[in-house]
């Protein structure tokens, strides 16, 4: 085989990696009507407005050290998905996309 064939191979199978990544996006179109998705200005909006999720994060060892124990961090963040857990920048942007091009196109 060739250089150029082995690039090709190369390049087709991280274009399929890739899809099959992005394809993980939940569609939530049963979830959230074009009505509702047309209140959102923005990207922001939607991450503002979709259901808060809490999680508790074990206590490092500096924050033991400085208040004590028993000490519990709690980290809270937007549930774009609806799945009940706490969701990324990237993966809420996936959602809003995944409806936008549902709903606003």
């Amino acid at each position: 085989m060739n250089f150029i064939t082995l690039i090709f191979i190369a390049l087709t199978l991280f274009s399929n990696l890739a899809f099959a990544e992005k394809s993980k996006t939940r569609d939530i179109s049963h979830l959230i009507s074009k009505e509702e998705f047309l209140t959102y200005a923005d990207v922001a909006d939607f991450i503002d407005k979709s259901p808060k999720v809490s999680e508790m994060l074990p206590a490092s060892t500096d924050d033991v050290d400085e208040q004590g124990r028993p000490f519990v961090t709690m980290l809270t963040g937007s549930d774009c998905d609806r799945d009940g857990k706490m969701d990324d920048n990237p993966t809420c942007n996936a959602v809003f996309f995944k409806l936008w091009l549902k709903y606003a196109r």
